[in-house]
């Protein structure tokens, strides 16, 4: 699975744009990328600062190991025939492995940890040193207790792995309910691993990344922070994206792009050629004005922009994890970031509804990627269609949705400091008519929802293919934010 990496690369020209495009054919299978330059900003790796604790053989076996169970040189449990060093190796080639594609600097001793003293000096150089997070294993039942001091010390988040069979009876509580811990007790549950690992990464590049908002409420730039995640915004009027759009020729290679998001296309409905050329006109233009404000990602009120509309072009960049979010939504854009650097997939930015009868969860909008499964798995098939709602008749995708496979619907809500995230199955597409809303639709039934309006997170959620709602659930305890969840 690929992840947000934010690789951006040149589009300062609208030429030079779509130029890649005649690196592919017409007729080909996928839709064409959306990327952008690197940013001048410079993206600080997220340092995690880590730890293996348990005592060595030949400390036990001397009697000097610091548990009740020292004079009887006994191998409390995982017992003298876990080989911890052997499993150390095989933990942090793991480690390495889930790190390698993410933006984490991770430093763990290769000395464990097996006295109170060691574990003194462990807390200093923490303080010392501030990391983002801290990887801690635990491989040694007595130890558990002296685990606790760090807990105490480092107010950050903490993945914790007790490997199964390294405890004796219940989890230790003081582990299991630690605030912002996410507590793993599992035999190499990997999957776990690398949601917390993930979830640093995640908001490490939110710190990072910028979000420009195009409004047409405002006519001066302007700037501001979110404050949880402290996501740099920035603001410009509309005008300077329809000005972009209006300068905007259609070249050669934006002909091809069009000609290859509609042969791609299972059927286009009622949709002239200036449709077409309206819409890649909009993708460049979108690409442009984030390059020049050297945003990771984008949010316009883009409702009433007539034939500039950019559902194609948020299609595509959602599909390459370019978070663009619709009509100046915050939340909105913020979950779609978050989403894919802790998914590593586009989501779908949609209005919801609810099916009462048959109790099933009704999403609807004009901005669905075809990439439903990341930037390199198989693209969804689509129809083209009209934007429902208003004339002119501009270009939108009609992704027709897997039937059976997994769906999280995900919502960030900045005001609350809180997450949704709830599972489902999809139950696939239905087609218009008989139902109305959008351009793309979709039903999903919820995992053990008895009454599917509870689920409601507000306007404007986002759904994902695939099964993430144990990803936000992890984000959610190591960084103290509320989550509705089934998962």
């Amino acid at each position: 699975m690929n992840y947000y990496k934010l690789d951006r690369r040149s589009f300062l020209e609208t030429s030079a744009a779509l130029s890649a495009l005649s690196l592919w054919s017409i007729g080909c299978a996928t839709l064409p990328t959306a990327t952008l330059a690197p940013s001048a900003r410079s993206i600080k790796k997220a340092t995690i600062r880590g730890a293996f604790l348990y005592p060595p053989a030949d400390v036990v076996l001397a009697g000097k190991c610091e548990d009740s169970w020292s004079k009887q040189q006994w191998f409390t449990w995982p017992g003298n025939q876990y080989e911890p060093e052997a499993q150390q190796a095989k933990f942090m080639e793991q480690v390495r492995r889930i790190c390698e594609p993410l933006d984490l600097d991770v430093r763990v001793d290769d000395t464990p940890i097996y006295t109170s003293a060691a574990i003194e000096v462990f807390i200093q150089d923490v303080k010392r040193s501030k990391p983002d997070a801290l990887l801690l294993f635990n491989f040694w039942n007595s130890f558990s207790a002296k685990i606790q001091p760090i807990l105490e010390a480092y107010q950050g988040p903490i993945i914790l792995y007790h490997p199964l069979g390294s405890n004796h009876q219940l989890p230790p509580k003081h582990l299991d309910t630690a605030a912002h811990t996410q507590y793993i007790h599992s035999i190499e549950n990997w999957a776990a691993l690398e949601r917390g690992l993930r979830s640093v990464h995640s908001h490490t590049r939110m710190s990072q990344s910028r979000l420009l908002r195009v409004s047409g409420k405002i006519t001066d730039e302007a700037d501001d922070t979110e404050p949880f995640f402290g996501t740099a915004i920035h603001s410009v009027p509309a005008a300077h994206f329809n000005d972009l759009f209006d300068e905007t020729a259609l070249t050669p290679e934006m002909e091809k792009m069009a000609s290859a998001v509609r042969r791609r296309a299972m059927k286009v409905i009622d949709l002239s050629d200036q449709a077409f050329a309206d819409a890649v006109r909009a993708h460049t233009a979108v690409l442009n004005l984030m390059e020049r404000h050297e945003a990771e990602a984008i949010t316009i009120e883009c409702l009433f922009l007539k034939h500039r509309k950019p559902c194609l072009s948020f299609s595509l960049c959602n599909g390459d994890l370019i978070p663009c979010g619709c009509e100046n939504d915050l939340n909105a854009s913020l979950t779609l970031m978050l989403g894919a650097n802790l998914f590593g997939r586009g989501g779908f930015q949609h209005n919801p509804e609810f099916d009462t009868e048959e109790n099933l969860y009704f999403a609807s909008h004009c901005t669905c990627t075809t990439q439903l499964h990341g930037p390199e798995g198989k693209n969804t098939p689509y129809l083209l269609r009209p934007f429902f709602h208003q004339t002119p008749k501009t270009l939108a995708l009609d992704v027709q949705w897997p039937t059976g496979e997994p769906a999280t619907l995900f919502k960030y809500h900045s005001e609350k400091k809180a997450l949704d995230a709830w599972g489902g199955v999809v139950q696939g597409s239905p087609t218009c008519p008989p139902v109305g809303g959008c351009a793309t639709r979709v039903l999903v039934k919820m995992n053990d929802v008895d009454d599917i309006r509870t689920v409601y997170p507000g306007p404007h959620p986002v759904l994902y293919c695939g099964d993430f709602a144990r990803h936000a659930k992890v984000y959610a305890e190591l960084y103290g934010l509320e989550i509705r969840s089934n998962g």
